[in-house]
């Protein structure tokens, strides 16, 4: 996975920075006090990666922080800021993990870690996505961040596994769409779960959830009289998924309605699929 080769990356990391361990001396943790003066950045530096590299990662998270506080325009600020955001990412510290990768994107563009921020902002997001009953704002936040690594580093690998996010992102935003338009055919607000069920049908296409979605729309428009849409709907919905339950229990709605599935080339939902194959 990429994000085992983002751990690898600061593994390597913490083997350069093991020089300095050796040229520098180690430095003790010493008293809480301590971090509040001021010490040579490399003795900072050395702290932090101990306790890194003993899995005490709020800790680390702190000395990295100390860093960049103290000494904000040495090399090493720009490599705590990095190390910083996995340490919080590490302790679910989502947020704070986030705000320093955002800052080391925003003061080193052109850096070639700047992969790694990005991916981890982007990740960072992913995991907090919550169940679909709850705002998906978070998840938008997921998608918007995944996409971001997919357009500046397609090659990769992070962009591969960014990708693979994506879809489960999309499905996600898709299964709350029908979640609501759920709730509105219940209530029968037949128009408003229309509006639900196609935006799954034309902007999530490639999730899981549309073929439900087309026969909620063969639901709905019975329930309204339009039974040309419906029509429309059950038809795509067996063209694209022949074996699908839900076109059977489409095809059984008409049936018992007198009426066949019949696309019509001139709906929406027609020319919503319209590029498929």
């Amino acid at each position: 996975m990429a994000f085992n080769r983002f751990k690898a990356h600061i593994h390597g990391l913490l083997t350069v920075i093991g020089l300095v361990v050796v040229l520098t001396g180690c430095a003790g943790v010493g008293a809480k006090e301590a971090k509040y003066i001021e010490r040579p950045v490399e003795e900072i530096y050395n702290t932090a990666m101990a306790e890194l590299q003993k899995g005490r990662y709020f800790q680390a998270a702190e000395q990295f922080d100390e860093v960049e506080r103290q000494h904000p325009y040495s090399i090493w600020a720009r490599r705590a800021m990095l190390m910083a955001a996995y340490s919080n990412y590490q302790i679910n510290e989502y947020d704070k993990a986030i705000l320093a990768a955002q800052r080391f994107i925003s003061l080193h563009p052109g850096n070639r870690d700047v992969v790694y921020a990005y991916y981890l902002v982007a990740v960072s997001y992913y995991e907090q996505i919550s169940d679909i009953g709850r705002d998906q704002k978070i998840t938008a936040e997921a998608l918007r961040a995944l996409t971001e690594v997919v357009r500046r580093f397609p090659t990769s690998d992070y962009a591969r596994d960014a990708r693979l996010k994506i879809d489960l992102t999309n499905d996600h935003l898709a299964g709350k769409e029908m979640e609501i338009g759920r709730y509105y055919l219940k209530q029968n607000e037949y128009l408003a779960a229309i509006n639900r069920f196609r935006a799954v049908v034309e902007y999530f296409q490639t999730t899981t959830h549309v073929p439900e979605a087309l026969h909620r729309l063969t639901e709905c428009y019975v329930a309204l009289g339009i039974i040309d849409e419906a029509q429309s709907a059950a038809a795509v919905l067996g063209h694209n998924y022949p074996g699908s339950d839900w076109y059977q229990d489409s095809y059984s709605l008409l049936t018992g309605k007198d009426a066949r599935p019949a696309e019509n080339k001139k709906s929406w939902i027609s020319k919503a699929f319209s590029g498929i194959s």
